[in-house]
């Protein structure tokens, strides 16, 4: 009996976890079938929500090919023999590992058994028998999809041949033919594409399909990351003219169709620099008492077409990229920057959520439909803030109405459970040639925050309205932002972390852990050890993802969430319009698998955005700090690994790297669960989060990063 309490206590799972724990018993009972009450018995599940996440695990783990549906709701699991599917992971070293939904630990691959399988591709591997206490092992048999056919690189020509040196991580560069150069020369940065891999050939052989330029130019260093993740720089001719086509007039049969707001005080509020406003906020009192708040969304699908080459290149790309000296849109600027654009004093399209709200944000109704408005005033953050600040200014009673109820929700929302990550955001100060001039900070003021919850409210109540099913009807089909509960694991280490600084978070159940984590987060800013803090506390997060299948949205606390309101910019608030658009209409619902499908790649070109943002903001420090070689700076340990240190500056949140190579003093090993390295003799330890001196040895803008060493006191 104690052991089962025991138990019991310790399986908190997420959804990756529960994933695991699932296909463990499945691979347990390789003939038996379960459904999902026999397999929330066998893992001493009993609460509901769990209950209902593992009706989302089957069903993903049956269209992933792990398990079969033997009859409605009964799994059994699909026969493989020796063979599992994964995901490849390359070292610098050459070999690799297969990471699998299908095994609990990642498979090693040497080099010889990885049969030509690059980093990112979808393989099927054979695994060896198991030896105790080591990792499994095993070869790729067969290459089921490539991630990559092209490659960004530096173009090396010598007299008979050429190569390009990928930028990327892979273990071979690039033999390129002396006809197949198409007028690149040697040094310059280049696309280049596979064209075969003969059997008895070290590299594979590939021709240049464009050049981008000079290497240290900012248009060639921009375009090269953009490339580097597979992410376009520019429309194809035929969208533009497409996009051209559209007219900015409203015709006026279409004004009959729509609820009009064009009367009711209408403003939006941006950055500065922003053209492309897809959101638009109007409010009044009514005779009723009550406030109404209507959050205007740009109709962008009544612009782009079902089956039209515009919609074909918004589902390519998915989402618009936000580089650090520019936009790359989702959608060609006539649209982005004109058609859809809620600009001030001009009459547009919208499709709305409007709110009946009392002084206390309580919503007593809402309405969902098309509308038409016409902006009042154009905001800047900085200029609506200084009407908050100062309560003086244009349209000072909306702003302040607004400001005063958006407060109310935030705090609604924090007593909800939601978790508050305000972390400040790096940007560049850039001169007309892309060089950075020096860094700034951005911090999110009221005026943001403002803007923050009407979008939270109307992507919340656009999720209910579909997805809360109503007695006796399954609700219809429909495109959730779901963001998974932390792992268990990741939080016990967090916890354990943290303890050194005096702090901890309770792990009991999901609202103690973020009524704790929003308690550390508050306590930690301003303080030295606040951005490790919150960029650990971070990494504990799932990542949110876009699904049919809703299992909700933990770091806002919300049972149903979405994107509805930035269709300007995102790919899956157009499917959001289109459904509520449908359903609004009476319609059937739609066939979830084909929705999935646009889901996961969604969310697969999402990540690319992010990691092209990243990657452009990293060479950009790097660029900033070339200028500082050889000067020192005070930073702070922000990571640890087994061949370095990563250091953060504190004066502009730079990071580079001390490599372990260059502590000569002693013999310093990783100790991964403590987050620090150690000194074998003299046992000094260098943790994360400790404050460190450092000086800029050198910089390397092609491979993006910058070397330290450490500078003791009195040195």
């Amino acid at each position: 009996m104690v052991k089962k309490k025991k138990k019991k206590k310790k399986l908190r799972f997420n959804k990756a976890g529960l994933k695991k724990a699932v296909l463990d018993i499945f691979y347990a009972n390789p003939k038996k079938t379960f459904n999902y009450k026999q397999l929330s018995a066998e893992l001493f599940i009993r609460d509901m929500p769990t209950k209902k996440l593992i009706h989302v695990v089957l069903e993903e783990l049956r269209d992933n090919e792990n398990l079969e549906e033997i009859s409605r709701g009964k799994y059994k699991l699909r026969s493989k023999g020796g063979y599992i599917t994964g995901v490849v992971e390359l070292t610098q070293q050459g070999f690799g590992f297969v990471i699998s939904d299908e095994i609990d630990q990642d498979v090693f691959v040497s080099a010889a058994n990885l049969k030509r399988a690059m980093h990112g591709d979808k393989v099927k591997v054979y695994l060896y028998a198991r030896r105790k206490k080591h990792n499994p092992e095993g070869e790729v048999v067969e290459i089921l999809e490539r991630a990559k056919t092209t490659f960004v690189g530096t173009v090396e020509v010598s007299k008979f041949h050429a190569f390009l040196i990928p930028t990327q991580k892979t273990p071979f560069d690039l033999f390129i033919p002396k006809e197949k150069l198409n007028g690149a020369k040697n040094g310059q940065k280049a696309i280049a594409k596979i064209l075969e891999w003969p059997e008895r050939a070290k590299n594979p052989y590939a021709e240049i399909v464009e050049v981008l330029g000079d290497v240290g130019e900012n248009e060639t260093e921009m375009h090269a990351i953009l490339a580097e993740f597979d992410l376009p720089y520019k429309f194809p001719e035929k969208v533009e003219k497409a996009a051209d086509q559209i007219p900015l007039e409203i015709p006026k049969e279409e004004y009959a169709n729509r609820r009009d707001f064009r009367k009711v005080p209408t403003f939006t509020i941006d950055p500065a620099d922003a053209k492309d406003f897809d959101d638009a906020l109007s409010v009044q009192k009514l005779d009723n008492g009550f406030w109404e708040v209507g959050v205007h969304i740009a109709d962008v699908t009544h612009y782009v077409q079902p089956n039209s080459i515009l919609e074909e290149e918004a589902y390519n790309r998915a989402t618009s990229v936000y580089l650090v000296d520019r936009v790359v849109p989702m959608l060609p600027e006539r649209l982005s920057n004109g058609v859809c654009s809620l600009r001030p004093n001009e009459d547009k399209l919208c499709f709305s959520a409007v709110f009946q709200l009392d002084d206390h944000a309580k919503v007593h109704h809402r309405w969902f439909g098309r509308t038409v408005i016409h902006s009042d005033r154009r905001f800047a953050y900085e200029e609506a803030q200084e009407v908050i600040e100062t309560g003086e200014g244009d349209m000072k009673e909306e702003i302040l109405t607004l400001d005063r109820l958006a407060k109310e929700l935030r705090n609604q929302r924090f007593q909800n459970g939601s978790i508050s990550f305000d972390r400040i955001e790096v940007k560049f100060d850039i001169d007309e040639d892309g060089k950075p001039l020096g860094i700034i900070f951005k911090v999110s003021k009221d005026a943001n925050k403002l803007i923050e919850e009407f979008m939270l409210l109307a992507n919340k109540y656009v999720a209910e309205f579909i997805g809360k099913p109503t007695p006796h009807k399954k609700a219809k089909t429909f495109v959730y932002r779901i963001h998974d509960k932390p792992d268990p694991d990741k939080l016990d280490s967090f916890n354990h972390f943290i303890k050194r600084f005096g702090y901890g978070i309770q792990t009991n159940n999901p609202k103690a852990v973020s009524d704790s984590m929003n308690k550390l987060l508050t306590n930690v800013e301003g303080k030295k050890e606040q951005n490790v803090i919150e960029t650990l506390a971070i990494r504990t997060m799932a990542r949110a993802e876009y699904s049919t299948r809703n299992i909700g949205h933990y770091g806002l606390s919300f049972e149903y969430y979405t994107h509805f309101t930035s269709p300007i910019r995102r790919y899956p608030d157009m499917m959001v319009h289109r459904l509520l658009a449908r359903y609004l209409d009476g319609g059937r619902s739609v066939v979830a698998q084909k929705w999935e499908e646009i889901c996961k790649h969604s969310s697969d070109m999402e990540v690319r955005a992010s990691n092209a943002e990243r990657s452009s903001v990293k060479y950009k420090q790097v660029e900033f700090m070339s200028d500082h070689v050889g000067e020192e700076f005070k930073g702070v340990i922000s990571g640890v690994t087994d061949w370095g240190i990563y250091v953060e500056l504190e004066e502009n949140k730079c990071e580079g790297m001390v490599p372990l190579r260059d502590l000569t003093d002693d013999f310093y090993e990783f100790d991964e669960k403590n987050y620090c390295i150690i000194g074998n003799h003299t046992h000094k330890r260098y943790q994360l989060g400790d404050e460190v001196n450092v000086e800029i040895v050198r910089t390397n803008l092609q491979k993006k990063q910058m070397d330290f060493r450490l500078v003791e006191d009195g040195e």
